[in-house]
């Protein structure tokens, strides 16, 4: 590997130093790279993709051409470099990425007292983010990806339905979810560019804010509410319950920064709709990551804990519903 990596990278006038993996809980294959380009030391990350990956993730050449729109559009997300094909593996697309600074281990996040002041700027910063990442459409942008067949509400409804097909046992608290939510079906149809995986753990913090926003493999065109309602799905909280927003920020800072940013008014109910899909496509994830451990495609015990906690996100599914609002 080292040998495919210094060939790839002396096309571009660097040199390998080091080449490290990256570990915890990451669905591709990440790797810190040390090189030296014109006689002075960088660190860059190599992502490749792996072997197996959750329903609805991308490809890392499709990755590519997202995170190159979401960088045009001001998004904060460090530049990807040197798309190449068998870098890793034969027939697997991978990429270098500028190395960003900051913390991303959610519970940190969360919790870590020099996060303070960072934490109080977070709802503001990440709501200004996904609004310019919403200014990215169809209309605006062409990217390799799947253009909703219905609407985005009707497509992920639908994508659920066949998660849980291909998902072993029985969910019966997933599948009377999926009734409520096929009765209420919101109406909204606008069509954006979606992070997909929006949410604490997939972006970078330091003492200052927010340094920059990782992980695009769910990237997709969606609707804006999915990003609105993926940040508060409860795994994203880290045990800051009373913290809807990612565990650190209650939801009406976060819905007032996004509309004054955006333009649009954030409709609650649509939010709430579009949360309890973040639930149940969690609740079908981890148990997915579960088995890409038992097939034995990936070794990794981590995926063997995610699996267990697809039980929260059904309590949180059917939380909401019973409620039937927003905390």
């Amino acid at each position: 590997m080292d040998d495919r990596i210094r060939t790839a990278l002396a096309a571009h006038g660097a040199t390998l130093t080091s080449v490290k993996p990256l570990h915890g809980g990451a669905c591709q294959e990440n790797f810190k790279v040390e090189l030296t380009v014109d006689g002075k030391a960088q660190t860059m990350a190599l992502r490749s993709d792996a072997k197996s990956s959750l329903p609805g993730s991308i490809h890392r050449k499709a990755e590519f051409s997202v995170i190159e729109a979401a960088t045009r559009a001001g998004v904060k997300t460090p530049a990807a470099r040197w798309l190449s094909l068998d870098l890793l593996r034969q027939g697997a697309d991978a990429y270098f990425l500028d190395w960003v600074t900051g913390e991303a281990i959610g519970r940190r996040v969360v919790r870590n007292p020099e996060l303070d002041g960072a934490r109080a700027k977070l709802p503001g910063e990440l709501a200004a983010t996904l609004a310019k990442l919403h200014t990215i459409t169809p209309a605006t942008t062409t990217l390799p990806l799947r253009l909703p067949r219905a609407s985005p509400a009707e497509d992920a409804l639908r994508d659920l339905v066949e998660m849980m097909g291909r998902m072993p046992g029985v969910y019966p608290a997933v599948e009377f979810a999926l009734q409520w939510l096929s009765a209420r079906i919101p109406e909204e149809r606008e069509v954006v560019l979606v992070h997909g995986d929006f949410r604490t753990g997939n972006f970078m913090v330091t003492p200052d804010g927010l340094s920059a926003v990782l992980d695009w493999e769910f990237a997709r065109w969606g609707s804006p509410y999915e990003d609105l309602g993926w940040i508060s799905v409860r795994d994203w909280r880290f045990n800051r319950l009373e913290l809807p927003v990612g565990g650190f920020s209650k939801r009406a800072p976060f819905y007032a920064a996004y509309a004054q940013a955006s333009g649009r008014t954030v409709d609650e109910r649509a939010v709430l709709w579009w949360e309890i899909v973040g639930n149940l496509r969690w609740a079908l994830g981890s148990v997915n990551q579960g088995e890409r451990y038992l097939s034995g495609e990936q070794t990794d015990l981590e995926l063997i804990a995610i699996a267990r906690r697809n039980v929260e996100m059904e309590f949180e599914a059917l939380r909401l519903i019973r409620r039937g609002r927003l905390d």
